[in-house]
């Protein structure tokens, strides 16, 4: 008879890999980072929270983030890795215990024109090749049915040189899907003439009206006076047939003038290289207002607007085309997809489902995969570079959000707190920096940076559970259960601006009488047709400033100073006291350090290795030439008022022997929106997303206008800021302004005067006006969801 033995009750002693349970960072310094040391629990939900500026970013992106996708580059082989960017090291002691990670930031999607939902998700491609396998009439491979792929046929001799050379005669010819009209961007430019030019003047008594062309530069103006083609001295009415056409439309050509070679092309193809094929946010605001003014966008009519060629809408699934495929809500498209039922390609449609189900399943539904990308919001581009991770099968991954509740109306918050929660649930780590209480709610451990913005900040405050954060101390833990209330009494308008018939995207023919003299807010779920409504039908006008939400764009030269025009009066000003010219005070004209050409740093190219940034020896950092530092103002160099923040600057330009009222106005609006800390001479690249939003705001305060327009400016603040906006709002109302917000957060809404709500949801479900009235009517009525969210918020 066998005997049974006893296995020992005892638990085993833990596993050395059960160790590493922790994201360990000691000494991290980038930015304004102080020398943090922390701990991260992996496979865990932590937020990190603070006031915009005080180090989050910093601390998740560009030092943990930063470092783990240096590492993973290194695993590639030199090839390789001369193919990818090229990351420095972040400023850190210790960094153990990473995981791979996933960033999904806040960064506007690509603005190119060809760039659309679709083909930044992948689903665009997939659908290609299904319309290849089954589309009727079959006119050709996936690239047929692409808008990016032009039709291409060629012919003649090729020589292979391998062995005995010979001479081959080859065809080639690739059949895509582009249409040839508009180039696949499905719109058109139509330029008005009369922006370009004063058709009465001649060339020579200064007939263009183009910024940037002065009359005595020979490469603009001097090149079509002398190019001997026309009559400088005839106006340009008068020109005859073919002068017109050499003018408008000439055909490159080398001319001398001056005794220079110069190419001579066409007004209209110059104008088309010099403006349309550049971005237009990347543009000064003068030469924006210049392309709004003179070039028009309109639907190609060749393709109306679908982008592709004849043969790729011709050729069709059950009746339905490429392009009307990518014209449907992304709903109705899965629903169209999931019933298709064609053994042939069944791996292909299941890829496809799970695509569109997860736009779907994110909030996203109501989009349409023609919807070009540059148009998404900030919060739905985060959303849809989700989407290929929402079915991912890895594990022990480290995910990165950025604000993810960005864009989002109360109602959909919960969805994304579920996305969150079902990431970490399959054993993820989750990052997530956010200012919401309702998204901060769900975490298993919270880390508080601050206890300022900029040099303020950098350091812990707080870490550990949110129970704990709310007994803090801190600035989140105190403003944590801050709640707005409804205002007892609200302004009365003193006029309306009327919308009439807007039926722009999915607005269904909506009239509505917008107050004026009062705080007004917009809101509505994400898809509502909010946008459409404010800036696709507002009636265009001198008196509307518009503030969106495009990023600002801007390299490591441009700063503060720059981006706000306060380096102009503060130049001015150093000239007037030293005598001298103002662009001695440029660092990027006659003053820049002739070393490192007014970078104040020199950078070293190292191929596969990271670049390496050394400071100028010569200019000790500060990016101005020795002799430029000579000159002084009120005791101050350029490079020591350039240190200055904000504040500083202000109480320096405002009395005394620098009083510059040109620059404290200026500086006056930086401080007014809660940019004090910020250093005038700080790049752009390092600024918060909360941090360029404000500056932009500070920079549109100086357009003369009687309405404003933002679109939700609470992006990137903290809880603390909010209250700071509700008061810059109501001192721009009470200075006659009309301020009307498109907006989110319950604290806004509650603080407006007058609410109009669109719904009742996203896409073809939402479009209509839904409430319009008072805050209170609308929390004592609740016929809305937004109705509903702001009643609880407010405690009603």
């Amino acid at each position: 008879m066998s005997k049974v033995t006893r296995s020992d009750t005892q638990s085993p002693a833990p596993h050395d890999a059960d160790s590493h349970d922790r994201i360990r960072v000691h000494g991290a310094r980038e930015n304004n980072l102080k020398d943090v040391s922390i701990e991260i629990p992996k496979r865990r939900l932590t937020v990190f929270t603070g006031v915009s500026g005080s180090g989050k970013s910093s601390l998740v992106f560009d030092t943990i983030a930063a470092e783990s996708q240096r590492l993973i580059n290194e695993t590639y082989s030199a090839f390789v890795q001369g193919f990818m960017p090229n990351l420095a090291r972040p400023e850190v002691d210790v960094l153990d215990g990473l995981t791979t990670v996933i960033s999904v930031d806040q960064q506007r999607m690509g603005a190119d024109p060809r760039s659309t939902v679709g083909t930044a998700t992948d689903a665009n491609a997939m659908l290609r090749i299904l319309f290849s396998r089954l589309g009727k009439p079959h006119i050709g491979p996936p690239s047929a049915y692409s808008f990016n792929t032009a039709s291409v046929r060629a012919s003649g001799a090729i020589t292979v040189e391998k062995g005995n050379k010979k001479a081959v005669r080859a065809t080639y010819e690739r059949t895509g899907g582009m249409c040839t009209h508009c180039e696949g961007r499905g719109k058109v430019s139509d330029i008005d003439l009369t922006q370009l030019y004063d058709d009465s003047k001649s060339l020579a008594e200064g007939a263009f009206t183009i910024p940037g062309w002065k009359s005595d530069s020979q490469w603009t103006v001097g090149l079509y006076a002398q190019s001997g083609l026309l009559d400088p001295n005839k106006p340009i009415r008068r020109f005859t047939k073919q002068e017109m056409q050499d003018f408008l439309y000439g055909e490159p050509a080398k001319v001398k003038v001056n005794g220079i070679n110069l190419t001579y092309e066409g007004l209209i193809p110059k104008i088309q290289k010099s403006f349309l094929s550049k971005d237009k946010e990347a543009m000064q605001p003068h030469i924006r207002a210049f392309v709004e003014r003179a070039v028009t966008f309109t639907t190609c009519p060749e393709c109306d607007g679908t982008r592709l060629s004849e043969g790729a809408r011709a050729s069709k699934i059950k009746k339905i085309s490429i392009a009307d495929a990518c014209s449907m809500e992304i709903r109705d498209l899965a629903e169209w997809v999931r019933g298709l039922k064609e053994p042939s390609v069944a791996p292909l449609l299941t890829a496809l489902r799970q695509t569109l189900d997860s736009f779907v399943e994110i909030g996203l539904g109501y989009l349409s995969l023609e919807r070009p990308a540059g148009t998404l919001s900030g919060g739905e581009a985060q959303r849809v570079k989700m989407i290929r991770h929402l079915g991912s099968p890895l594990t022990d991954i480290t995910y990165v959000f950025d604000e993810p509740t960005i864009g989002l109306h109360p109602h959909d918050i919960q969805r994304m707190n579920d996305l969150l929660l079902r990431l970490r649930n399959k054993g993820n780590t989750v990052l997530v920096v956010e200012h919401k209480p309702e998204t901060i709610a769900i975490a298993d451990h919270v880390v508080d940076l601050g206890p300022g913005a900029g040099t303020a900040g950098g350091s812990v405050c707080f870490q550990g559970t949110v129970e704990g954060l709310r007994a803090s101390g801190t600035t989140t833990g105190r403003h944590y259960d801050d709640r707005s209330s409804l205002k007892e009494t609200v302004r009365e308008s003193n006029g309306t601006l009327e919308i009439r018939g807007a039926a722009a995207n999915n607005l269904r023919d909506v009239d509505v009488d917008i107050p004026l003299g009062v705080l007004t807010v917009i809101t509505g779920v994400a898809g509502s047709g909010k946008s459409s409504l404010v800036h696709g039908s507002m009636p265009a006008g001198e008196g509307v400033v518009s503030i969106d939400q495009s990023p600002i764009r801007g390299s490591r030269r441009s700063n503060p100073a720059t981006y706000t025009g306060l380096l102009d009066p503060i130049r001015k000003a150093f000239a007037k006291a030293n005598g001298v010219k103002p662009a001695l005070f440029s660092a990027n004209s006659e003053g820049a350090c002739p070393t490192c050409n007014g970078a104040g740093v020199i950078y070293t190219d190292l191929a596969i290795m990271q670049s390496v940034a050394t400071t100028c020896e010569d200019c000790e950092g500060k990016r101005f030439d020795a002799s430029v530092l000579e000159y002084h103002l009120g005791g101050r160099d350029i490079s020591e008022v350039l240190a200055m923040s904000v504040t500083e600057a202000e109480e320096f330009f405002g009395a005394g022997e620098a009083h510059t009222p040109a620059a404290h106005k200026i500086l006056d609006r930086l401080a007014d929106v809660g940019l004090g800390y910020l250093s005038l001479g700080q790049p752009l690249t390092t600024l918060s997303g909360g941090e360029r939003q404000r500056l932009k705001l500070a920079t549109h305060m100086s357009e003369k206008g009687g309405v404003y327009v933002l679109d939700e400016p609470t992006t990137g603040l903290h809880l603390a800021d909010v209250e700071h906006l509700l008061g810059l709002l109501d001192r721009l109302v009470d200075s006659g302004k009309s301020v009307i917000v498109i907006e989110h957060h319950q604290a806004v809404m509650a603080h407006a005067d007058w609410i109009i709500d669109l719904g009742p949801g996203a896409g073809h479900d939402g479009g209509l006006i839904v409430f319009e009235g008072t805050p209170a009517d609308l929390v004592a009525g609740r016929p809305t969801l937004t109705g509903e969210h702001l009643a609880a918020y407010v405690g009603a």
